[in-house]
Parts: C-alpha cells; structure tokens; sequence
C-alpha cells in the first residue's frame, strides 16, 4: 500500500511537472499554439484569442546597435573620489540615452589601470551621431534665481513686418475662400495654400467633430453657429487666434445629446491638481455655505470670487458644450441628470467640491471636415521666450561636494552641499538676495531641486531637503557630485553593428543550438538507450523552463549568452551521465533497479554538487567583475546551471522511479545501456 501511495504521488508529481513546462514552452513561442487556435477559429467559426508573449531582449550585437567607449579625465580629480565622479558621469549618461527611448541600454563604468572608462550599449539605436550628441562631454550644474528682465516689447521695424504679414495672410485667405466657395477643388486648394502640415496633403480632413475636441473648438461652434443642414464650404472665414481657416463640413451625421455648464470647485489638500488648499473638512463647509447662497443670477459671480480651478476669476468656470465620455464620472452624472436652469448639489469628484449651474442642452451633430489654415503671427512669435530663470554667478565648479545627511529632528535624508572660498561667497550673495524666494538647482538642463531661502547662508555650506528617501538623496548626492567634479569624457571607441548583421548573427546562434541540444540527445540515446530518452524529455523540459526565465527576469541575450546558453546545454546531461554511470554500476552488481536508482542518486549527488557548485562560483566573479559581454555569458550559464540542477536531480528521479517495477532480467537491462556479456 505504501509503495502504490508513493507512485501515485511520483506520477503526480511528474505530470504537474510536464503540464508546467508545456505552458512555459506556450509562452516560450506562442505561434505553436496560435496556429491551432487560428485554425480552430476558421473551423467552427469561433473567436478565441491567441496567446501574446513578450519578445526575448535581445543585446547590440543580435539586433543591431553601437558600442562606444568613453574614457574619462580624472586627473583633477582627489584621490578616492574617481570612482565616485565617473559614477556621477554614468548616471547622467544613462539619464541622456534614456531620453532617446533606446530600449535596454547599457551604460556602465570600468577601470583599467589608472584610467577611467564609461561604456555604453544602444542596442537597435537608428542614428549613432544623434546618440553622441545627446551623450555630450561633462555635466552641467547651475543655480538659478527667478528672472527679474522686463518683457522686450517689438521694435518699429518689426510691428510693421508683423502687419504686413498678416495682411497677406489675410488677403490670401479671402482669395482662397472665394475659389472653394465658387466650387473650385477644395483638396488641391489645400495642397497648395494649406499651412497645416499634418492635413494638406489629405485634401484638408481633419477627420470628424463631435464637439469633445479642445482645439477644433473654433470650428465646430462656426459650424453650428451656421445652422447648415447639407455639406457646404462655408462662407465665413474663421480666425481663430492662430490664422485663417476655410472649413468644408463634407458630411452631417447625428450625434448624443451635449450639455453647456459652469462649475464652482473647491479643492483640498489631497485632491488631485491641488498643491495649497484647506483641509477636507474645511473645503465642504465652504462650498456648502456657498451652495446656500447660490443662484443662476450671483452664480458666475461667486465662481469668480471663490473658486480654485486656474483661470475661473476670468472665465467664471465656463466649460462650454460637451458630451459624455469628456467629463469625469460623478462630475457627468450629476450633470447629465440635472435640469436646465438649475445648481446642482455639492458633487465630489477626485479633484474637490463642485457646484454645477447647467446651462443649457443641445442634440449634438457630429461633422466630417476639411480646412484649409492659413497661418498669421503674433507678437509671441517674434519676441524670444521669457524665461524664468536666470542664471547665477554659482555653478558647479565652486562645489567641492555633496553627501547624504539626516535631519537632527525628523531623521528624513537631506542632502548637504560644501561650496569652496569663491562658491561660499557667490552663494551668501545668491541667498540673501532672494530670501523668502526660491532658488533652483539644474542638471544637464532640468530642475533636480527648487528651495525656498529662508534666510542668508553664509560658512560655505547648504542643505537641500525634499520628499526624497535615502536612495533618492544618494542619487541627487551622486548627481550633484558629477556637476561638480571637472570629469570631461572623451569617445575613443565607436563599434556599429547593422540590423543585417545582427539578425545573420541571432539566425546562426539559434542554428547552433538546435545542432548541439540534437547531437546531445543522439548520444544519450545510443549510449544510455531507456535513460538517454528520459535524458531527453529532461533536457526539453530544462529548454523550456530556462527559455522562460529569460523572459522572465528578463535576460539580455548577446552572442555571448547564447553561447553560455549552448554550453548550458551539453552541462545539463552532464548530472545526468554521472547518475546514469552509478546506476549502470549499481545493477552490473545484480542489485533491484529500485535499490539501484536510489544508490545511484545517492552516490552522483557529491559529484553533482561540487562539479556545479564551482562553476556557479566562475560565473559569479565573471558576472560581478566583468564586462557586459563577459556578464551575459556568465549569466545565461549561472541560471542554466541552476535549472539543470533541478531538472537533473528532481525530473529525471521522477521518471526513473516510473520504470522500478521492471523485472531486472537481462533484456531489461539492455535497455539501461548493459550490454547481455
């Protein structure tokens, strides 16, 4: 009884094993089955969806890609800040090429001897000088005050160029509206006067309006405004604020009912969009008040007066015409459901407290339309930018460095800035005019801290605090260490490898894996004959298995990993050959196969163990100490090792023990690769 309990569970054990790698192996390479849920579809005419996967992650040399290597001047820098300061480099580095959207790329440092070096890995990056570029040479850091320069107002000159322009605009816009009025062909008409880059060369579709579209607002209250029943040009000429535009409504379709409101918000702390507001409780008691002295009359006053939403003391909280979908849930709602006329009760929504005057209701009409825009400019267009910054005198080169601190009362991490002689000076002068004002800190261009002074700083020290944890304040430590520290980079490798190229390579690897798991399992097969077979379905449950894992994780595979791979392969029989070796011992003795099996596992596990043990070990210092080819290798063999050592050990136990109640005649144990002499 105890022996059919014990089978039993072998076998279950066995099949939840091959049913786990039959779906690992599905998401391996799902066209296997979407083949036969394809043709399961066509058959019956059913609807079932195929199985998606994520692709493996393929490295530069697989998919194409640039390899360039960096080599950074440090001989400025104290001795024991280097690694420190080429750390800083890598960050911003991988910050730059993050920007690009290459996915996976590799940036890491390297030492070799004395000298620095910062590798970086684009792998299917399109254009290599544009990642060169963007990599750049040295951290930028600055400190920034709020800019006190006046608006530049347009000189005589070119207050009349802007008019003389906008009148040719104007004059060409009337000209082109008579020819689509008198019928003349509105699609070659926007080829060539069109300023509309994106519709120009599709006759001037703009595609369908339904009224929920921000910036064809203009169009579509122009349409309706007109009343049309039946496609036409219309004869007004719309501007917009932008230029001139043409409309040609091309079709008239009936669309869902719209509204026309206004809303009073009241926002709290907490509430999405809302940096400075009361309390929760506070913000209801206020908008209930409010709603006890609302009416369509004083509505759009009060908005005015007491409202949160930016820009409601001009607009009175005006939402114009919209249809369902636009709004969220609760705010559409209570908005759909009102009556025309009337102020809602206090309505809560993720963004705070909100009384809604609905206005007016319409049958909404949806419109497929043409334009053609003709372009004018403002004085925003001539007048450069204002920005809000300026810089300071400070920058990074008066920074002699930046740590991670504890604040004495809270214990939150802050990060402290010691400034040299000259730095000290700057920065006493940068605070005390801009107490009570903030002053920003920019890397590479973007804003990594805006503080507040509160007061003068003087002694060459300052302290930046933030909602930041401890990794986040060793990163902006790190980052402001890089601005600070002269450590310039200079390229003195650049390796592209084409798309082409790539693909021949993964095509090749793939090829090279399917020869060596096929001549494994040959031999296994002649040599240890029953167990070679088991060897086998071991090895494509092993395949099956580390395939996923690859995904999983994911690994980066490289033609180094794939090599790491293959070599895993001919590794995984390798526990199998020495329990096969112990069992063939075992029953020449004329022992049972099922005292056999068990004294061969037990004598090939010390075996098993160190053998693997070692090479984990390899892999770990190539993995920890090397390059990212070295890493890939190291990698993909270390989880091949491990899953090995499972699928030896575990799976083939369990397939071995299937065979124990065979009679160990001599023609059994032919089939355990002993030969009858």
């Amino acid at each position: 009884m105890a022996k059919m309990k014990e089978k039993t569970r072998v076998r279950l054990w066995l099949v939840l094993i091959i049913v786990v790698a039959l779906f690992f192996g599905v998401y391996d390479y799902p066209p296997i089955l979407n083949k036969g849920i394809e043709g399961f579809n066509k058959t019956f005419h059913t609807s079932i969806s195929t199985v998606s996967s994520r692709p493996f992650t393929l490295g530069l040399d697989l998919q194409g890609g640039t390899h360039l290597v960096y080599e950074a001047d440090t001989s400025d820098i104290d001795s024991g800040e280097e690694g420190s300061a080429v750390e800083g480099v890598r960050d911003v580095i991988e910050r730059r090429v993050n920007s690009l959207g290459v996915a996976e790329p590799i940036v890491q440092t390297n030492q070799v001897g004395d000298k620095w070096r910062v590798i970086v890995e684009l792998a299917g990056i399109k254009d290599v000088n544009e990642a060169i570029n963007a990599i750049g040479e040295t951290p930028l850091l600055e400190f920034k005050e709020e800019s006190d320069t006046p608006a530049r107002t347009l000189t005589a000159e070119e207050k009349n160029d802007l008019l003389i322009f906008n009148k040719n605009a104007e004059a060409l816009a009337n000209l082109v509206l008579d020819n689509a009025v008198a019928g003349g062909d509105f699609s070659e008409l926007a080829a060539g006067n069109s300023d509309d880059l994106l519709t120009k060369d599709k006759g001037g579709r703009i595609g369908i309006l339904t009224g929920n579209e921000p910036e064809y607002e203009a169009i579509y209250e122009l349409i309706t405004s007109q009343k049309i029943t039946e496609p036409t040009v219309l004869k007004k000429l719309l501007d917009d604020g932008n230029g001139y535009n043409i409309v040609n409504v091309n079709e008239i379709k009936a669309g869902d009912e719209q509204v026309k409101a206004s809303h009073l918000l009241i926002c709290y702390n907490g509430a999405t969009g809302c940096t400075d507001g009361p309390s929760k409780e506070e913000a209801e008691a206020k908008i209930r008040e409010l709603k006890a002295l609302a009416t369509p009359d004083n509505f759009s006053d009060l908005v005015k007066e007491h409202s949160s939403e930016p820009g409601a003391s001009v607009n009175a909280g005006d939402l114009g015409w919209f249809g369902r979908g636009v709004m969220v849930s609760d705010f559409e709602d209570a908005v759909f459901n009102m009556e025309t006329g009337q102020i809602s009760d206090v309505i809560e929504t993720e963004f705070g407290f909100h009384l809604i005057f609905k206005e007016g209701v319409r049958q909404g009409q949806n419109y497929d339309v043409s334009r053609i825009f003709i372009d004018t400019k403002t004085e925003a267009d001539i007048l450069p930018p204002i920005d809000k910054w300026k810089n300071t005198e400070l920058s990074g080169k008066h920074l002699d460095r930046a740590w991670v601190a504890f604040d004495q009362t809270s214990g939150a991490p802050q990060v402290s800035l010691q400034f040299n002689e000259e730095g000290d000076r700057l920065f006493g002068e940068v605070t005390e005019r801009n107490i009570g004002k903030p002053v920003a800190i920019y890397l590479d261009g973007v804003a990594i801290s805006i503080p507040v002074v509160n007061e003068k700083i003087t002694g060459g020290e300052a302290v930046i605090t933030g909602s930041f944890d401890l990794v986040e304040a060793r990163l902006l430590s790190q980052r402001l260490n890089a601005g600070a520290l002269p450590v310039p980079i200079e390229l003195v490798s650049q390796q592209t490898v084409g798309a082409t190229l790539g693909h021949e390579s993964l095509t090749k690897s793939l090829f090279a894996a399917l020869i060596g798991l096929l001549l494994v399992a040959l031999f296994m097969i002649v040599y240890y004959r029953l167990p070679g077979i088991m060897a086998v379905i071991v090895l494509l449950i092993y395949t099956s298995i580390l395939l996923f894992l690859f995904k999983l994780i994911p690994v980066t595979l490289t033609l180094a990993g794939i090599a790491g791979f293959i070599l895993s392969i001919g590794m995984a029989v390798d526990a199998n050959v020495l329990i096969f070796e112990r069992l063939k011992e075992e029953l020449k003795t004329g022992k049972p196969l099922g005292s056999a099996v068990d004294e061969g596992f037990k004598r090939a596990w010390p075996s098993i163990r160190d053998g693997n043990a070692s090479t984990l070990i390899t892999c770990f210092i190539l993995a920890w100490f090397g390059t990212s080819m070295i890493k890939g290798f190291a990698i993909t063999l270390g989880v091949g090792i491990m899953v090995s050592m499972f699928s030896a050990i575990v799976v083939t136990s369990y397939l071995l023990k299937q065979f124990m109640g065979m009679k160990d005649s001599k023609k059994n144990l032919f089939w355990f690769g002993i030969n009858k002499k």
